[in-house]
């Protein structure tokens, strides 16, 4: 069974059966849910929503059972279609639509697909309303009420979308365009396939990047590896740095180009975790306001913090918590340690077209290569591994067991287990999104956070047999 159906939407491989898998009927089902939700939350009748995709194989055929449900709900479309999941979320306000819908599996391989809904703040929907849409979801399979011929809704397109959003990146006080083009950055970027094509290196190009080389141009959603942009999968832009010597700075994004990855001259990582960290370092210099990650990333946002002088707050793992931490602690700059940046100057939303030009701006008025600016930064080192699970474990049992056997430490249960010792953590909690247990730890050298997953993993795995 590969479909899953969660409090942000609906995700799973394409074809097989309903329920098991991501076929016409759900989404179907999960659209129709989200228009009764929407209509439900507004009183209104009359809806307008913003539908925006990757490149995916499938996403054609997604977004043609999206887009014709909705208009079958008396819902006006406006299709900004191939484009990514930042500039989707943007697109709702620009619309003043009531909501939006992204069709994308973001990371995972080029089988899956998703639908990521958006509210009217082109934010994804809270939890609270999340459990609202599934039960509303529950009765669609019963019957819905479809409107007739004079009440069906209307279709447009906007091919401005992605334009607008580097527009407005332009515009924003702290990308430093001068000192961008003064540094004459030659960057290579792998785009992986999808529609970061149409969106990272025309934003390079405005920016004044004088060079830009990229991998994977091709926007046929055929991932040409592993589309997760962590240092596994980008062993192909890596050689290509070092083999050929020329690069100032190498950028990876995922297929929704919500994500961001960084390599240095050498083509070395950066470090997805230092993402968020080296962008609000900048961000931090010209400013000051708190800061928010989630319990899953680095503490090195905590240090460079404490080192502006600001509060940090740690949120549970997913966007939505952590937007709604940032907006609770009045946070300027926050993010995820997959590569995530939120910058609210822009929009509530992990944005690597934002984190792209903020980093290069810290970059070039910083006036040293990328590996001196990370080691700048308190180095520390993540281990992130995962447990397949069995649809009958019990996850709730594993962590009340983790959290059992670790108690003499510092333990929160804010979101899985979050076991904090003098020097070191780590995180067991479920996915989201996939059938996984994930155990992130954390320390000052490699062997040290290798060591503690092991430790934990090895705990998990005794659990389970």
């Amino acid at each position: 069974m590969t479909l899953i159906k969660s409090i942000s939407g609906i995700r799973g491989t394409i074809g097989g059966r309903p329920g098991d898998n991501l076929t016409p009927s759900d989404i179907i089902e999960l659209t129709s849910a989200f228009t009764l939700f929407l209509k439900e939350q507004t009183g209104k009748e009359q809806l307008t929503l913003v539908v925006g995709r990757d490149a995916r194989v499938s996403g054609s055929i997604v977004n043609s059972l999206v887009c014709s449900t909705l208009q079958s709900m008396g819902v006006h479309v406006t299709d900004i279609g191939l484009s990514t999941t930042p500039t989707t979320e943007m697109a709702v306000t620009q619309h003043r639509a009531d909501g939006g819908i992204i069709i994308t599996a973001s990371h995972n391989p080029m089988q899956w697909n998703a639908l990521k809904l958006l509210n009217s703040r082109g934010e994804f929907i809270s939890g609270s309303d999340g459990k609202r849409l599934l039960a509303i979801a529950d009765t669609i399979a019963q019957g819905c009420q479809y409107a007739d011929v004079q009440h069906l809704g209307t279709y447009t397109q906007d091919t401005q979308a992605i334009q607008r959003h580097i527009d407005a990146i332009l515009a924003l006080p702290l990308v430093n365009t001068e000192a961008i083009r003064a540094a004459h950055f030659r960057v290579i970027v792998d785009v992986i396939n999808s529609t970061g094509a149409i969106s990272i290196p025309p934003l390079l190009k405005q920016l004044g990047v004088e060079s830009v080389t990229v991998l994977n141009g091709e926007m046929n959603g055929v991932f040409n590896h592993t589309p997760e942009p962590i240092p596994e999968n980008l062993t192909g832009i890596a050689d290509a740095m070092r083999q050929e010597g020329r690069y100032d700075v190498g950028f990876v994004v995922d297929p929704d180009v919500d994500r961001l990855a960084i390599l240095q001259e050498d083509g070395t990582m950066f470090g997805e975790e230092y993402t968020p960290v080296a962008v609000a370092d900048y961000v931090l210099r010209h400013a000051k306001g708190n800061t928010v990650s989630n319990l899953s990333s680095s503490r090195a946002l905590r240090d460079v913090s404490d080192q502006h002088g600001v509060r940090y707050n740690a949120a549970a793992v997913g966007e939505v918590n952590v937007v709604e931490k940032m907006k609770e602690t009045d946070a300027i700059i926050g993010g995820e340690g997959n590569g995530g940046v939120i910058y609210p100057a822009l929009h509530y939303g992990r944005d690597a077209l934002v984190g792209v030009a903020l980093f290069l701006s810290h970059l070039a008025t910083a006036q040293c290569k990328c590996s001196e600016l990370r080691r700048k930064y308190p180095d520390y080192h993540i281990s992130k591994n995962k447990i397949e699970l069995d649809p009958t474990m019990s996850v709730p049992g594993i962590l009340d067991a983790v959290a059992q056997h670790y108690a003499s430490e510092s333990v929160s249960r804010i979101d899985g287990v979050k076991i904090d010792f003098a020097d070191k953590w780590a995180h067991i909690r479920s996915s989201n999104t996939e059938p996984i247990i994930r155990i992130y730890t954390e320390a000052h050298t490699e062997a040290e956070a290798e060591a503690l997953a092991q430790e934990v993993m090895s705990f998990i795995q005794k659990l389970i047999a």
